[in-house]
C-alpha cells in the first residue's frame, strides 16, 4: 500500500479534512478572516496548507509545528501569489504578454519560482488565466489580454516556468491556473460580479487558456469566484467535475479562491456553511482557502448525508499527492536551498520588451544634445508604484524610477522634476510650478497615469482615464509648446484619445516592476528598440467597452455612407488602438501575402510566406500576426481570428520573405455541440502588424473535401 493510502487509512474525520483547509497566516489578505489559524488548530492537524506566508523564519516556523508536534507529522503545504515576480519584480502580466515571446514569459516565471521556493513557498496561485475584454475590470493586469490563443500560450509558458521539469526540484513550485472561469466577463467590469455568456464564448474564449494549463501539466486549479449562468463557479459540477475533471482529465488540486465557499451564501444558493461546504466538496474542490467551511461545515454535511466519506476521502488523497509530488514528505526543507536565479538581467531585458510606442512624430528616440529636459507628473519619482499590484514579497527600494534612469542615461543633460498633483488628489496648486519648469527646457516628459494599487483585484474603475487632476497638468504643459513625451503608467488601456492626438510621442510603460526606470530610459534614448506589442485592444472612449478585435459580424457591417448599419452615430467604431499595435523606430513594410497552395486537406500543413522591408537605417524587430476569417461557417465566425504570431528581424533596409506553417486544424470552428470541426469550403488569410482591418494584407484558402465536414 502506498505511503498516501496508509495516511489516509490511519486518519480521523478532522485529520482529512484538516488536509482541505488552506488557513492564512496573516502576512497578506484580500477579504476577512473567517478561520485565522491558532497553533493548536495546527497542533491537531486540523490545517493542512498556509495562505500567503513566505520567508525562511515564517514558514520554518509553522511547518515545525506540523513535522514535530501533529499526530502524523504530514508537512504543510505553503501557496503565495507570485504573479510577476517574487523578490525581484517583472513587468505586469498584461505588459509582459505584450512581448509576444513564450520563452521569456517561462524564463521569468523560472526565476520568480526559484526566489519563491527559497522563501519556503511550494505553490504559487498563477498563473492568471482569465480572457479580460473590458478595461473597467481591474484584475486584467494580471493576465494575458483578450485573446485566447495568446492566453493557451501563456498558460503553457508559465506552468512549464513555475514547475520546471521536476515538480520536486528544489526551485520548482506548482502552478494554479486561475481563475476557472470566465471572471474577464463580469458584469459592468466590477470586481467579484457574475458572469453570463454563451456555451459558445465560454469554449471559444474563455476555457482555452485553462485548457493549455492542463495539457502543460499544471499542478491545481483554482475556481473562480463569479458566477457562470447563476452558478457560482465554487459549486459548479458541470464546469468543475465534469469539463475540467471529466473532458480535460486534471487529477490534479481544485481549490477555491480567498473565502468563496464560505461566499456561496452571497450567491444565494446555500443556506449556512454546512450546505455551502457539501456543494463545494460535490462540485469537486479539494482545499477550501481561509473560509473554514469544510472544518466547520463537512462533519454536519457527512451526518446529514449531503456528502459522502468517499468524497472527503479523495479530496485529501489529491492534497496529499500533490504535497508528495512537491518531494514535501521526503524533505520539506528541501526549498530552503534553491539556486539562486539571475534576476536583475532578465527583469531589465523584460521592461525593455514591454515597454509600448503608442504613437510618435519623431520626437522619440530622443536626439543627442539635450541640454534640459523638465520631468513632470506624479508618477516621475514614484519607486513605490514601479512594482505594480499584488507584490507581496517585493521591496520597492528595489525599483528604479524615472528620475534614476533618465539621469544615469544622459548625465550631461540637466533633469528638473515637478509633481505638479498627486495621482488622487484634487489639489492643482503645484501645477503652475511644473509648467514653469518647462520654460526653457528643450522638453518635457509627462510621467502620469494611475496608482499600483488602481489596477489588480478590487480594483475596478467605470472611468478609465488620467485619476485626478493629472489632465489638467497634462493640458497645461502641452500649452507650453515644448515637445512632449509621456509616459502612462497602468494596469489596463487608459482612455486618452486628447493626449494620443497632442503628445509628441505617447508611451505605454505599464507597471515594469525592479528596472523600470533604466528600460525606460533605455527606450527612449534609443539604445533599445521598442518591441512591445498590445496584447488588448484600446478603445477611444468608455462607450465603446467592451471592444476587442475577435468580434462576430453585425448582421449589417458598418458602412459609412448607410445610417442604418451597425456603428455609432457619435464617434467611429475604431479603438484608439488595435490589438497588436505598437511603434518602433525603425518602419517595416508588408506585401505580397502568399500561400503555397490555394487548397488544403484536413491533417496539411498550410505553408504562407509574406515580404517584409526595413525601410529605415536601423535595425528593425517585428512582430507579424497571422489571422484567419472562415467565410462560411455552420456558426458565424469572428471577423478576425489569431492563428499564430513570427516574429523577425531586418538588418538596415534588408528585405527577407518570412514564413511560417499553420496546421489546417487551426481553422476549425466548434459545432452545434461544441466539438471542433473544419468545414469544406473557402477561408480567408490575413496577415499584418496588428488586428487594424484596414492594413491586411488578405489571400484566400480553400478546404476541400469530398464528404462531410469532417471533425477535428
Amino acid at each position: 500500500m502506498s505511503r498516501i493510502e496508509n495516511l489516509l487509512g490511519e486518519m480521523t474525520l478532522a485529520e482529512k479534512i484538516g488536509q482541505l483547509t488552506m488557513a492564512p497566516s496573516g502576512q497578506a489578505a484580500t477579504g476577512p478572516f473567517r478561520d485565522e489559524p491558532t497553533r493548536e488548530a495546527l497542533r491537531r492537524g486540523e490545517v493542512g496548507a498556509i495562505l500567503n506566508s513566505w520567508g525562511v523564519e515564517a514558514t520554518r516556523d509553522l511547518q515545525s509545528i506540523a513535522l514535530e508536534e501533529t499526530r502524523l507529522k504530514i508537512p504543510l503545504l505553503f501557496g503565495v501569489d507570485v504573479l510577476h515576480g517574487h523578490k525581484t519584480i517583472f513587468p505586469i502580466p498584461l505588459a509582459e504578454a505584450g512581448l509576444f515571446d513564450p520563452a521569456l514569459w517561462e524564463r521569468t516565471a523560472r526565476a520568480a519560482a526559484a526566489e519563491a521556493a527559497a522563501d519556503g513557498v511550494a505553490l504559487t496561485f498563477a498563473p492568471m488565466l482569465d480572457t479580460a475584454r473590458d478595461p473597467r475590470w481591474g484584475r486584467m493586469a494580471e493576465g494575458f489580454g483578450e485573446d485566447p490563443l495568446v492566453g493557451a500560450r501563456f498558460a503553457a509558458a508559465k506552468t512549464r516556468g513555475f514547475q520546471g521539469g521536476d515538480l520536486a526540484a528544489a526551485d520548482a513550485i506548482a502552478a494554479t491556473a486561475k481563475h476557472f472561469c470566465g471572471g474577464g466577463a463580469a458584469l459592468a467590469g466590477r470586481e467579484y460580479a457574475a458572469v453570463d455568456v454563451s456555451e459558445r464564448t465560454l469554449h471559444e474564449v474563455y476555457l482555452p487558456p485553462f485548457r493549455a494549463a492542463v495539457e502543460a501539466g499544471c499542478a491545481a486549479v483554482m475556481a473562480a469566484f463569479n458566477s457562470v449562468a447563476g452558478v457560482p463557479m465554487t459549486a459548479h459540477v458541470p464546469l468543475l467535475r465534469d469539463y475540467l475533471r471529466g473532458q480535460l482529465g486534471f487529477d490534479g488540486v481544485i481549490m477555491s479562491d480567498y473565502n468563496a465557499i464560505a461566499e456561496l451564501i452571497d450567491h444565494g444558493v446555500a443556506a449556512d456553511l454546512v450546505e455551502a461546504a457539501a456543494l463545494a466538496l460535490r462540485a469537486g474542490v479539494d482545499l477550501d482557502m481561509v473560509s473554514g467551511a469544510y472544518r466547520a461545515g463537512l462533519p454536519q454535511a457527512l451526518a446529514r448525508g449531503l456528502v459522502e466519506m468517499r468524497d472527503i476521502d479523495a479530496a485529501a488523497r489529491r492534497v496529499l499527492r500533490l504535497k508528495e509530488r512537491l518531494g514535501l514528505f521526503d524533505d520539506p526543507w528541501r526549498r530552503f536551498a534553491a539556486p539562486a536565479a539571475e534576476t536583475r538581467e532578465l527583469a531589465l531585458d523584460s521592461a525593455r520588451r514591454a515597454i509600448t510606442l503608442l504613437t510618435n512624430d519623431g520626437v522619440l528616440p530622443l536626439r543627442a544634445g539635450l541640454r534640459r529636459i523638465a520631468v513632470i507628473g506624479p508618477l516621475a519619482d514614484a519607486r513605490a508604484e514601479m512594482v505594480g499590484p499584488w507584490t507581496l514579497a517585493a521591496d520597492p527600494a528595489q525599483c528604479s524610477t524615472i528620475l534614476d534612469g533618465l539621469r544615469a542615461a544622459l548625465p550631461s543633460c540637466e533633469i528638473l522634476h515637478a509633481r505638479g498633483v498627486e495621482i488622487r488628489d484634487e489639489d492643482v496648486s503645484g501645477v503652475g510650478a511644473a509648467r514653469a519648469l518647462c520654460a526653457g527646457a528643450d522638453l518635457a516628459v509627462l510621467c502620469l497615469g494611475e496608482a499600483a494599487n488602481m489596477s489588480g483585484e478590487a480594483a475596478s474603475r467605470a472611468r478609465v482615464d488620467l485619476p485626478g487632476r493629472q489632465r489638467e497638468l497634462a493640458e497645461s504643459v502641452l500649452e507650453t509648446g515644448v515637445p512632449v513625451v509621456t509616459l502612462l503608467f497602468s494596469g489596463r488601456p487608459l482612455i486618452v484619445p486628447w493626449l494620443a492626438e497632442r503628445a509628441n510621442a505617447l508611451v505605454a510603460t505599464w507597471f515594469l516592476g525592479a528596472r523600470a526606470g533604466e528600460a525606460i530610459a533605455d527606450v527612449l534614448t534609443g539604445r533599445v528598440e521598442p518591441t512591445g506589442r498590445l496584447a488588448i485592444t484600446w478603445p477611444r472612449d468608455r462607450g465603446q467597452i467592451p471592444i476587442f478585435f475577435a468580434e462576430r459580424p453585425a448582421s449589417r457591417p458598418a458602412k459609412a455612407s448607410d445610417p442604418f448599419t451597425s456603428k455609432y452615430i457619435d464617434i467611429a467604431n475604431e479603438p484608439q488602438f488595435a490589438f497588436g499595435h505598437g511603434l518602433s523606430y525603425a518602419r517595416v513594410e508588408l506585401t505580397n501575402l502568399r500561400v503555397a497552395s490555394a487548397e488544403f486537406r484536413p491533417g496539411d500543413r498550410i505553408r504562407v510566406e509574406i515580404d517584409a522591408k526595413n525601410l529605415s537605417d536601423r535595425p528593425a524587430q517585428e512582430t507579424i500576426f497571422l489571422f484567419a476569417r472562415d467565410l462560411v461557417a455552420a456558426a458565424a465566425a469572428p471577423v478576425l481570428e489569431l492563428k499564430d504570431w513570427v516574429k523577425c528581424e531586418l538588418a538596415p533596409q534588408e528585405s527577407a520573405t518570412i514564413a511560417a506553417e499553420l496546421r489546417a486544424e487551426c481553422l476549425s470552428g466548434l459545432d452545434a455541440t461544441l466539438a471542433p470541426r473544419l468545414t469544406p469550403g473557402e477561408f480567408a488569410l490575413y496577415a499584418g502588424l496588428s488586428a487594424d482591418r484596414a492594413r491586411l494584407l488578405s489571400a484566400r484558402i480553400r478546404l476541400i473535401r469530398e464528404d462531410a465536414a469532417a471533425t477535428v
